[in-house]
């Protein structure tokens, strides 16, 4: 099996490009897609880019993001490579994995599985060790010490406990409409019960809000976008969860209440240059 990744497409974007790659995951199982967009290249040779990390959210792909987000017009400014991969792993066939959105293909939650069927199903492995590892042999250009973290709904829920949970790892974080307290929503109830099991405190190592208790040694202030208009702010969502455990615990976060933004990606074009300057400040520091 080829794990070394090879280049499926090309497209120029703002002096830089939209490259996709697809490999084969030992950690997963399965072959891999995953998008990197490299800003124009530097006058120097020896420049490396620091890297962003983007976790898309339910039913999403590594190309939504990509598509539609309009981010690699700031991040070519500020010469940040956006890395973008999948959601979930996929072409495993194994039985209800595609029977509902929120559940299984594209809804991998970032999480190690413990359920014997779901075995495959280790994205937090996948973003946290074998990703970078692979970024680090494969892509000379990029400088993957220097990493920061987002996402949007299912990943930012990812990219909140991701960082919490390596916080030597990432300089900075941020998310839009996070799922900030997946223990106490349905959608983070599903998919824990099947992923992890009836073992509820299996499930708060994968809750942000639950994580701050213990993970608050926090350098760059977190930063959260909220649509007041999101369909899922109220029942899935619970924005003011998160700061309340953050305050408790001394963390910086800036949750920023958007009045008329949805859940969509208009909302996430409309406020994405704001937090790719949040991550370059933190990067170049």
């Amino acid at each position: 099996m080829e794990t070394k990744p090879s280049e499926i497409s090309s497209s120029k974007m703002f002096g830089g490009y939209n490259r996709r790659y697809k490999h084969f995951s030992p950690t997963l199982g399965c072959s891999m897609n995953f998008h990197i967009y490299f800003p124009p290249s530097p006058p120097s040779p020896s420049h490396k880019f620091p890297v962003l990390y983007w976790l898309s959210g339910l039913t999403c792909t590594d190309e939504n993001f990509i598509v539609k987000s309009g981010a690699q017009r700031a991040a070519s400014k500020e010469g940040i490579a956006l890395i973008v991969p999948d959601t979930s792993p996929r072409g495993l066939n194994v039985e209800g994995e595609a029977d509902s959105w929120d559940f299984g293909v594209g809804a991998g939650f970032y999480l190690n599985a413990t359920q014997e069927k779901w075995k495959n199903w280790r994205m937090y492995d996948y973003i946290v060790k074998e990703l970078p590892q692979l970024l680090a042999e494969n892509f000379p250009q990029l400088d993957t010490s220097k990493a920061s973290i987002s996402g949007h709904s299912m990943g930012g829920h990812g990219a909140l406990t991701i960082y919490l949970k390596n916080l030597d790892k990432y300089k900075s974080v941020s998310a839009f409409a996070p799922i900030v307290n997946p223990i106490n929503c349905a959608w983070g109830q599903k998919a824990f019960t099947n992923y992890l099991g009836e073992n509820k405190s299996e499930w708060e190592e994968y809750d942000a809000t639950c994580l701050v208790a213990k993970f608050h040694d926090v350098s760059a202030p977190i930063l959260i976008d909220q649509g007041e208009d999101d369909k899922f702010l109220h029942d899935q969502l619970l924005p003011n969860k998160f700061p309340e455990a953050c305050r408790k615990h001394g963390v910086p976060v800036l949750l920023r209440l958007q009045p008329g933004y949805d859940h969509s990606f208009f909302f996430i074009a409309t406020f994405i240059d704001d937090h790719i300057l949040h991550h370059a400040q933190a990067l170049k520091m």
